[in-house]
């Protein structure tokens, strides 16, 4: 499959912060996500599963690699564990809890939900999400690697 052919994932919104994103995965420092699992439900998306491939996209929405989720999980936003938190490029737990309440509690993130009012708490469902880079065939173009390559 060619990486064109694959759904592509958006790290962030376009700009620097993607930027840095997505330049950590390809270093292969950020191996975990989270999301909402609410969000996938408002916005009609299937919940990744394990072995699932994605394109990830860079800010001029070019694909830049392709990743391989390894495992999802849906847990409440208290029970984050610090493996994956440090997996995602946090220091701690509550550094990583308020970046990402910051996100979730955006005007933007309200709207994207249709709850005006919609608060994250230690009961909310997230989706942590593992992954892997899939390294490119050697000469970069084509079809990306095989599972297990």
């Amino acid at each position: 499959m060619e990486i064109e052919d694959l759904p592509r994932r958006e790290f962030a919104d376009p700009g620097p912060l993607r930027d840095e994103v997505v330049a950590a995965i390809l270093a292969g420092a950020k191996t975990t996500t989270t999301g909402l699992l609410l969000g996938y439900e408002r916005a009609g998306e299937p919940v990744p599963e394990p072995g699932q491939r994605f394109a990830v996209v860079d800010s001029a929405g070019r694909p830049a690699a392709v990743i391989e989720m390894t495992e999802v999980r849906v847990v409440r936003v208290a029970d984050i564990d610090l493996r994956h938190v440090l997996d995602d490029g946090d220091e701690s737990v509550a550094a990583w809890r308020s970046a990402h309440e910051e996100e979730w509690h955006s005007a933007e993130m309200r709207e994207v939900l249709g709850d005006p009012g919609f608060t994250a708490g230690d009961d909310t469902a997230v989706l942590a999400q593992r992954f892997r880079l899939v390294p490119a065939p050697p000469d970069g173009h084509g079809p990306a690697a095989e599972p297990g390559a």
